[in-house]
């Protein structure tokens, strides 16, 4: 894996997916363990159980992914997928018992850096109506909400789209 620049202080270190990562089985635990929470809480439920150690794997071959490590140990992830004037930031995921240490926001700045370095104007996610504490953690990051979205076959609001200028 490479490693990036020092995107903050001292902590988990935090890695850019190579060819070689193998963990995959691991890395979805991980995502699985972090979006635990949600469970009985959003509607519709949340695409982290559709996900497979395959997919991660495909998922990872189209999108650039981030891990955090602290002495081997994997902590954190983050995937973003490049579009033509932005990245769209998915599947950001801490071990519940490390939440709040500002492990996400490492992985967030990776993802920034290298939307910078690509030119990039933005970074947008979507987080869950439900979830009003991620609304507040990415308003801090810099993140303004811009919509709301329904899943398919919902009348309500599911989703708030959240935006960041970068450029």
């Amino acid at each position: 894996m490479s490693h990036l620049p020092d995107v903050g202080s001292a902590g988990p270190v935090i890695s850019r997916l190579d060819a070689g990562f193998d963990r995959w089985d691991e890395l979805l635990q991980l995502i699985l363990r972090s979006f635990a929470s949600m469970d009985g809480v959003i509607d519709p439920p949340s695409s982290a159980h559709r996900l497979t150690a395959k997919s991660l794997r495909e998922k990872a071959g189209v999108e650039a992914a981030f891990i955090a490590m602290i002495d081997g140990r994997l902590i954190g992830c983050v995937f973003a997928r490049e579009r033509e004037s932005d990245f769209y930031v998915g599947k950001l995921a801490v071990d519940p018992s490390l939440q709040g240490q500002g492990i996400g926001k490492r992985l967030m700045q990776a993802v920034e850096v290298l939307a910078r370095e690509r030119g990039k104007a933005a970074l947008e996610l979507e987080t869950r109506i439900e979830l009003t504490g991620n609304h507040a953690a990415f308003a801090r990051l810099g993140f303004r909400e811009t919509a709301r979205t329904a899943h398919p076959g919902y009348a309500r609001a599911t989703s708030i789209t959240m935006r960041k200028s970068i450029s």
